[in-house]
């Protein structure tokens, strides 16, 4: 375990793991990161969380974390361990494709915890070697928050498809609630809020040098902006899949029934989750 006194800045993480990123070959047995990452006595900036509530549709001025907000909290750390050289998938093309989290009850927003993310694995995708990282959030020693984000680096594989990660199960299309018009600098906003300042979501310039006709928006925007208009429970479990990108500007539509969301446009189902609600 490393003790950090403080989030580390991201921008010279990102330039990191950028300039190291083809010099990575990925694998699913490499080896990897095995260190924990701790910062204690983290307090949430105030500021900050209103404007990440207000970019993603929260409501602000409550004294609650939303359920998706300690992943931002705990993204420098995961950016520590990933753009290292020890890391081996190139953060450069990373593609997240899911995430679960688990709330143990409400989160105040003027508390103090405890936060550490690791690197759980490495295991062989059918498009490649995806990798799972782990943010717990801590009150009083205890798990208040966690998550597993999976991480994908596309590259050849040899993989048998018996063996590799099976295909995505398909689900019936859920009842349309709202049809969302998203601007051209959702992008730039979250990113402002979030640090995730990637460039295939700032600008079209920048995304088509990554093979996007157009900036996407991020993946955890859209999983929080459903979230925002769904509701979670205190104590809650979400689990998230990320099946296309998003291109900005568009049109998109949020359904919805019962546990179940998912975001589509056009043909396209963007984003499928499920939310359950726990016995605290």
């Amino acid at each position: 375990m490393t003790e950090l006194a403080g989030l580390p800045a991201l921008p010279p993480l990102l330039l990191r793991g950028a300039l190291l990123s083809p010099f990575k070959r990925p694998r699913p047995d490499a080896d990897h990161p095995r260190d924990r990452l701790v910062v204690p006595g983290l307090r949430v900036d105030l500021g900050r969380l209103a404007a990440y509530e207000r970019v993603c549709g929260f409501p602000t001025g409550e004294d609650a974390l939303p359920v998706t907000y300690p992943h931002v909290l705990g993204f420098p750390l995961a950016m520590r361990l990933m753009s290292g050289r020890a890391f081996p998938l190139p953060l450069l093309g990373l593609v997240h494709t899911s995430i679960e989290m688990t709330r143990r009850g409400p989160l105040a927003a003027g508390g103090t915890y405890e936060l550490g993310v690791h690197v759980d694995g490495l295991a062989p995708h059918r498009r490649g070697t995806e990798a799972v990282v782990v943010t717990e959030l801590r009150a009083d020693g205890e798990v208040v928050w966690e998550s597993r984000s999976t991480y994908l680096a596309r590259h050849r594989t040899r993989t048998a498809p018996a063996a590799a990660a099976p295909v995505r199960e398909e689900r019936d299309l859920l009842p349309a609630v709202e049809e969302w018009q998203l601007a051209d600098d959702v992008g730039r906003r979250y990113g402002a809020v979030s640090g995730d300042r990637n460039p295939i979501h700032l600008s079209p310039l920048t995304a088509r040098l990554f093979g996007f006709p157009r900036a996407i928006a991020h993946g955890m925007w859209t999983v929080a902006r459903c979230l925002a208009a769904h509701g979670t429970p205190d104590a809650v479990l979400v689990r998230a899949g990320f099946r296309a990108p998003v291109l900005l500007p568009g049109a998109v539509t949020y359904a919805a029934q019962g546990g179940r969301f998912e975001l589509r446009g056009g043909e396209k189902t963007h984003v499928t989750g499920d939310v359950y609600a726990l016995v605290p």
